[in-house]
């Protein structure tokens, strides 16, 4: 199964790339997990955010990996859990679907890409930063796998 997590953010701080690479490394090679990051728009005095959040998403479009489903991760989305996104990944990977997860930027994601998306998954009704995001789904995606292959990380 491959999965591909677009990130809007470059130069994350140590702590989030040192926590998402502990997760990926843990996960075993037949999923392949590709991180892709989007360059920020720069932000500057007077530009409407709604601008920002319209090129980042022509990005996330230009390095969207074709014939993926798309879960976007949104504080307004669906609130799964540990479990569930363990099974949706059973069936993922029983259909051989390529999935792309995309997490937004300081100022979120822009509309057309949610109305676009398969599926709104929020990580927590909390709103979080996004280099965090991604070490918290590298971690349930390391989970989810834990608890297809009946492995002990994860304890009910």
């Amino acid at each position: 199964m491959k999965c591909f997590i677009l990130a809007v953010g470059h130069k994350m701080p140590d702590w989030v790339n040192t926590g998402y690479l502990e997760y990926i490394k843990r996960i075993p090679r037949e999923i392949s997990v590709n991180l892709i990051e989007i360059k920020p728009e720069k932000r500057a005095v007077g530009k409407p955010t709604e601008q920002l959040l319209w090129a980042e998403y022509q990005r996330i479009r230009s390095v969207l990996p074709h014939q993926c489903r798309v879960k976007v991760l949104d504080e307004g989305g669906q609130q799964w859990s540990t479990k569930r996104f363990a099974n949706e990944m059973q069936g993922w990977m029983n259909n051989g679907d390529a999935i792309a997860f995309v997490i937004g930027g300081a100022d979120g994601l822009h509309n057309d890409i949610k109305h676009t998306t398969n599926e709104l998954i929020a990580v927590s009704e909390f709103t979080l930063p996004h280099g965090l995001v991604r070490v918290v789904l590298a971690e349930q995606l390391y989970r989810a796998i834990s608890i297809l292959k009946n492995h002990p990380y994860h304890r009910d």
